[in-house]
């Protein structure tokens, strides 16, 4: 039959109910403010779900939670999509959702990795009620500072050469800020304390940091402080000696029950409450310029010099302490730790050692109610006035205790304390790996976010592995590779977790970004200190801090990260900040990218949605309602062009419509001139040159 022949009343009538072709790349919800109303609701609220296609696109949308299917309505068209919507009553349990999709003959589902043809409960968006995460933190800018390296405020108080004896030798005092880390470099001092930060408090607010993370404060004999000595009070070494006095060791005398200096400054309650009062001190100026300040807890393992265990017998005559569980069999803190023979006393070396260091004695709080108390108290009181702190970053927070259920039970009793003191505290953990077992509203807050964030980028940009350990040409500028791990790890989060996820390039566990871009594989002492700074790109750093800036999450800058600081794993990654020589270029650059991420909120808050990837590029976009951010990234030595579809984000298939550029990064330099790129048909296409990333900007 010819068309010619069919009745034109029909013809027309067919033309005008005709659906689009199916579009799966219109299909859209997330965890986000947006799509999910409120976030982060509470036991027995009433939540709102929406859930976005191309208008006029599907016949049915059913919104499936906790086996019940709830058909969803149309609340809302705009700029080309239909946005449906339904409501859940949540009662005390976990919900989890996804969507069922109807067009014509097709079924699909829709869950927290896209979409596809089959349901997966597994991948189904969660709901934990009553969880929600501090609001201060969400996108806000860390500034993670190792005390030691990063300015020296007060030289009274700096560790002497010889003051004691520690895992083979002497502490040492530097007295060149510049010279490098040695291999050994835990009994290495440099003379950092609180009160160089307080020093540079105009620097990091002109900086644009919102909050503080100190590594360990805590008294220690070493400089990284993961070996705790005493929870209740700062070192006065990082604080305030206003009692000094006693002798350093004489050469050859290995035995700390006479390094007197060392006593007298770490055990006198003067100087520990001074320095307790610095800390207060230090907090309340950092309060007073709208920025918060977090803690590191290390509460897996303390150290041998712990007035609880005394290995080193510093505190066996001093007054008002009681005999250490190394020295005493009747120690009242002997449950504190595990011992593997009982007939070892007095000096009973025979303790459970983390990782078997014996500098590290493995806590023992499922065999004490007292030390899993004590514990409890101190992560109260850091948090409490008069120190008021804002939370804790946890050290190896999984391994704590002798078994995955303890573990769970003492993270919780953990929130709960220190929720309880101060309801607006973060709890930030360690942790490698899937961490959904303890994000279930009920122990951690979030975690440092290497799966979601350090690793993917550290492969796609540089094709090394954070450490500098490995090298992956076949990981290098692989953007499928990074969309999909970032998808898949992202997926454990909840979305107040991730935006609270602390997201490094680098810190103190992890050779330096700026390294990484060298593409060099092996450590300081195979390579040799200048190794690090040999051949590096810094306009691979400079796309890395676009993405960093621009990614869901905190984005966390490691001291020293902003001005070209250079190092191999630790100990080189504790190089001195190198104050008079920074990279301007490079600091600059943060700044404004630090400006840009707290001045857009959708950057903070936004959904994110990939839309172009090829080998060395990559697109994104950062968006609400009516404001989008488009990203795009040009890792390879040469220029690409791109074809971006930003219709996807929002922006308007059915005019031209112009964005605005914030940010252009290249293989030259960066530029903040505002030039406009014109997206037509809801399609942009760029021409990127080499190493380079450009932020865009449109608002409605």
């Amino acid at each position: 039959m010819n068309s010619r022949d069919l009745d034109p009343i029909i013809t027309q009538q067919y033309i005008l109910q005709m659906r689009p072709v199916f579009n799966k790349d219109a299909l859209f919800s997330d965890g986000s403010k947006y799509y999910r109303i409120p976030m982060e609701p509470e036991i027995g609220e009433e939540v709102k779900i929406r859930f976005r296609t191309l208008r006029n696109n599907v016949d049915n949308v059913y919104l499936i939670h906790d086996h019940e299917a709830t058909q969803m309505y149309i609340s809302r068209t705009d700029k080309g999509f239909d946005y449906y919507t339904a409501k859940i009553s949540l009662g005390e349990k976990e919900c989890r959702y996804y969507f069922e999709i109807h067009s014509g003959q097709l079924t699909c589902y829709y869950h927290k990795l896209g979409v596809c043809l089959e349901p997966q409960e597994e991948n189904a968006f969660v709901i934990r009620p009553g969880f929600k995460t501090p609001d201060w933190a969400k996108g806000a800018v860390f500034y993670q500072i190792y005390v030691d390296r990063f300015c020296n405020g007060d030289k009274t108080n700096d560790v002497e050469t010889r003051e004691y004896f520690y895992i083979g030798d002497y502490s040492v005092k530097v007295d060149d800020w510049e010279k490098l880390p040695a291999m050994m470099g835990v009994r290495e001092f440099y003379g950092g304390d609180l009160q160089g930060i307080l020093n540079k408090l105009d620097y990091l607010q002109d900086l644009g940091v919102e909050v503080l993370y100190l590594n360990p404060i805590f008294v220690s004999p070493s400089n990284h402080k993961y070996d705790c000595q005493d929870y209740d009070y700062v070192d006065p070494h990082y604080g305030k000696i206003v009692s000094d006095g006693g002798e350093c060791l004489h050469e050859g005398d290995r035995e700390n029950i006479r390094a007197t200096k060392y006593i007298q400054r770490v055990t006198n309650k003067e100087n520990l409450e001074a320095s307790n009062q610095l800390l207060a001190r230090l907090v309340e100026e950092v309060h007073a310029r709208g920025m918060r300040i977090i803690l590191d807890g290390v509460f897996n393992h303390c150290g041998s010099f712990n007035k609880w265990m005394d290995r080193e017998r510093i505190y066996e005559g001093q007054e008002g302490y009681p005999k250490g569980a190394y020295v005493s069999a009747d120690s009242p803190y002997r449950s504190y730790f595990k011992f593997f023979d009982e007939s070892r006393w007095p000096y009973n070396p025979t303790y459970d050692g983390w990782w078997a260091f014996d500098t590290l004695p493995k806590l023992n709080y499922e065999n004490s109610p007292e030390l899993y108390q004590y514990i409890l108290d101190i992560g109260k009181k850091w948090v409490s006035p008069p120190y008021n702190t804002d939370g804790w970053r946890l050290d190896v927070a999984a391994d704590l205790g002798y078994g995955n259920e303890f573990n769970h039970r003492f993270w919780k009793d953990f929130r709960k304390a220190v929720k309880e003191a101060n309801p607006e505290a973060i709890i930030l953990a360690e942790h490698y790996g899937d961490s959904r077992g303890w994000l279930r509203g009920d122990e951690w807050d979030t975690v440092m976010n290497y799966d979601a964030f350090m690793e993917p980028v550290t492969w796609f940009l540089t094709g090394m592995e954070k450490h500098s350990d490995e090298y992956r040409h076949d990981l290098l500028g692989n953007s499928d590779a990074f969309i999909g791990a970032m998808k898949t790890h992202m997926s454990n989060f909840h979305t107040g977790s991730l935006q609270t996820a602390m997201n490094e390039l680098s810190n103190h566990d992890h050779s330096r970004f700026l390294t990484r871009t060298n593409r060099k594989v092996g450590r300081v002492q195979h390579l040799g200190h200048y190794a690090a700074e040999e051949g590096i790109n810094p306009a691979v750093m400079r796309e890395a801090v676009v993405i960093q800036m621009t990614w869901p999450g905190a984005p966390t800058v490691y001291y020293g990260d902003e001005v070209g600081v250079c190092g191999f794993t630790d100990p080189d990654n504790r190089r001195t900040y190198p104050w008079g020589r920074e990279n301007q270029e490079l600091l600059a650059f943060h700044k404004i990218m630090i400006q840009l991420h707290k001045k857009y909120e959708v950057l903070k808050s936004g959904s994110l949605l990939f839309l172009q990837n090829g080998y060395q590029t990559l697109s994104y976009g950062r968006f609400s309602f009516d404001e989008q951010v488009i990203v795009s990234v040009n890792n390879d030595e040469k220029e690409n062009e791109v074809e971006i579809p930003v219709w996807n984000v929002g922006i308007s298939r059915f005019y031209n419509e112009d964005l605005r550029q914030l940010v252009m990064t290249t293989r030259e330099g960066f530029t903040v001139e505002p030039i406009t790129y014109t997206a037509i048909a809801g399609v942009l296409r760029l021409k990127l040159p080499a190493y380079s990333a450009v932020v865009l900007y449109h608002k409605d």
